[in-house]
């Protein structure tokens, strides 16, 4: 049974990223998308056809994982796995940026990564860029914010919640700053309960990527459980 919204709950990816997903899981985290009203479910890409099946007749999205969670294959892997996912049924995509490439200061490959990525999807899904902002100094995060909207992207994102750190209200307000209105800010990466996600959107984030989304709209405890 479908609850009233909480005014958070459009902001929130519903997300379950782990490695023993199985297909109740899965299930269980469209159930709960459905039941709270969140923007979308965010799942590896393997999961995409399950989802947009159970989804179907919701206004729930799929969103799905590229590059995940690493962001070091292969550009042409990128894409192939941002194309499929969109062909199965991603309406978003969120892939991972290359982190060694930037720490290097190879702009041209960084951007060309996200650009293939973005060109494989185009007309058919958004692309979320993630930056693994804990690898990062402040000038590494403009950069890859800046080489993101170059690209071609439609949003930034912290982090994917398996690296260093997580979201922070700094990085969010930094991100947000580097950008232009027309990219979208994600915040993941520990954001478990409703006073985090306020302060992230406050900083300027538009979109929240969390697995405790029920309970931040419920204003319930969270025991753990994933980093993301």
């Amino acid at each position: 049974m479908a609850v009233q919204p909480h005014p958070i709950a459009r902001m929130i990816d519903h997300t379950y990223l782990k490695p023993d997903a199985t297909s109740e899981r899965i299930r269980q985290l469209c159930a709960e998308a459905k039941q709270y009203g969140f923007y979308s479910v965010c799942v590896n890409s393997v999961w995409v056809p399950f989802c947009a099946e159970q989804l179907k007749e919701s206004a729930v999205n799929v969103a799905a994982v590229v590059g995940f969670p690493l962001g070091a294959g292969a550009t042409a892997a990128k894409a192939f796995e941002a194309a499929e996912a969109a062909k199965q049924g991603a309406s978003e995509i969120d892939m991972v940026l290359h982190v060694g490439w930037l720490l290097e200061a190879n702009c041209d490959l960084v951007r060309k990564d996200i650009a293939e990525v973005v060109e494989a999807v185009r007309g058919q899904a958004i692309v979320k860029v993630i930056l693994e902002t804990g690898y990062l100094n402040d000038e590494q995060k403009r950069i890859a914010c800046v080489l993101s909207e170059e690209a071609g992207a439609h949003f930034v994102k912290t982090s994917t919640g398996f690296g260093p750190g997580g979201a922070t209200v700094e990085d969010v307000r930094l991100m947000r700053a580097a950008v232009s209105a027309a990219v979208g800010v994600k915040a993941s990466g520990g954001i478990r309960d409703g006073e985090t996600a306020k302060a992230m959107i406050e900083a300027g984030a538009n979109r929240l990527g969390t697995s405790s989304g029920i309970a931040i709209v419920t204003g319930t405890a969270t025991a753990g459980g994933s980093a993301y």
